[in-house]
């Protein structure tokens, strides 16, 4: 008996060693751990009117921060957040995640972001780690955020601290297990510097653009875990949901399935008025946020779109969702579509 009870104990105690061991092997070991996060510091963003005009201008139209950390008119044309309530935070219930939230970043001392350091802002921005220390939802897109430069993080810093307070409660996301384990491995310190763009180069700038901007998120093909699928940058597909029903991120590469009809020009238009000539393209693009770039930094966004490369992948939201051979997924025209390989 005495023989059996220590090979049992020296079972169970492999097993406690051996199964975290395989686990971390496969998934790494972030998941058991915790996110990986670098130490806070003190520093503070000097609020000068410069950083404060750029970061109005960035919060305001490409980076969208205000039409996720808002609640949404969606009576309205183009989704905009509504009067009163920008930067208070709200649920994601309406877009079919009813366990996501997103916080209140006005300055409210109880329920948003008054007592958040200026450093806990940044690595929320761009490292995804929360001002308590847990892991972001990758709803909050830090992974594209993650390329922001050094100044315009400061300067949307900046402007989210002058916005006027807003007392309300969010509750934090609920993430369900094990996806609130998995998204531990997601985080990643941001430790070097990040330059500014050249902005005298309009495609590396355009590109700088699309980036914090998230168009990749929603116009990319993401299979059902919500990972990209490969070959298919910029291919659309993506379901969006909302309270409109469904829809699917278009295909905005220059493939004939795309948008190589687009010129200069129609892309501004659209940007500004959500037209494409006669047609309405979808509120759920929200081109109320950015058609406020300026001239300059809408052209470079399209002259950075027009070096992507082609990928024959039709998505037509006005026609049923059909199966579709080329990314997996269900969409307009989805049947319409031939697999990767013929």
């Amino acid at each position: 008996m005495h023989r059996w009870l220590t090979r049992l104990g020296l079972g169970l105690l492999a097993l406690v060693i051996l199964v975290p061991a395989a686990i971390s092997a496969v998934i790494g070991i972030r998941p058991i751990i915790g996110p990986r996060a670098r130490p806070l510091t003190d520093r503070t963003f000097e609020r000068t009117p410069e950083r404060l005009e750029r970061g109005q201008y960035l919060v305001n139209s490409v980076s969208g921060c205000l039409f996720c950390h808002s609640e949404t008119d969606w009576q309205a044309r183009g989704f905009p957040p509504k009067n009163g309530t920008e930067g208070s935070g709200r649920s994601w219930a309406e877009e079919g995640i009813p366990w996501a939230t997103v916080p209140n970043i006005t300055p409210d001392p109880d329920t948003g972001g008054g007592r958040w350091t200026d450093d806990q802002f940044a690595r929320a921005i761009r490292e995804g780690i929360g001002h308590d220390g847990r892991a972001l939802f990758p709803l909050m897109p830090y992974h594209q955020y993650r390329y922001m430069s050094d100044e315009d993080l400061a300067s949307v810093i900046v402007y989210v601290r002058s916005l006027p307070p807003v007392r309300k409660t969010v509750p934090p996301s609920q993430v369900p297990f094990p996806v609130n384990r998995f998204i531990n491995a997601v985080p990643e310190p941001v430790t070097a510097p990040v330059p500014d763009p050249n902005r005298s180069n309009p495609v590396e700038y355009g590109g700088y653009l699309v980036r914090i901007g998230v168009c990749r998120d929603c116009h990319s093909t993401a299979d059902a875990d919500g990972q990209p699928v490969p070959g298919m940058e910029f291919a659309g597909g993506t379901a969006l949901p909302g309270p409109y029903g469904n829809v699917a991120g278009p295909n905005i590469t220059q493939d004939p399935s795309g948008i190589p009809y687009y010129t200069e020009e129609l892309f501004i238009e659209m940007m500004r008025t959500g037209m494409v000539k006669a047609r309405t393209i979808h509120d759920r693009m929200p081109f109320v946020g950015y058609g406020r770039q300026t001239d300059d930094d809408l052209k470079a966004m399209f002259a950075y779109l027009t070096t992507i490369p082609p990928v024959a992948h039709r998505v037509d939201n006005s026609l049923p969702p059909t199966a579709c051979p080329r990314c997996g997924l269900r969409h307009g025209a989805g049947n319409q579509n031939k697999p990767a390989d013929e």
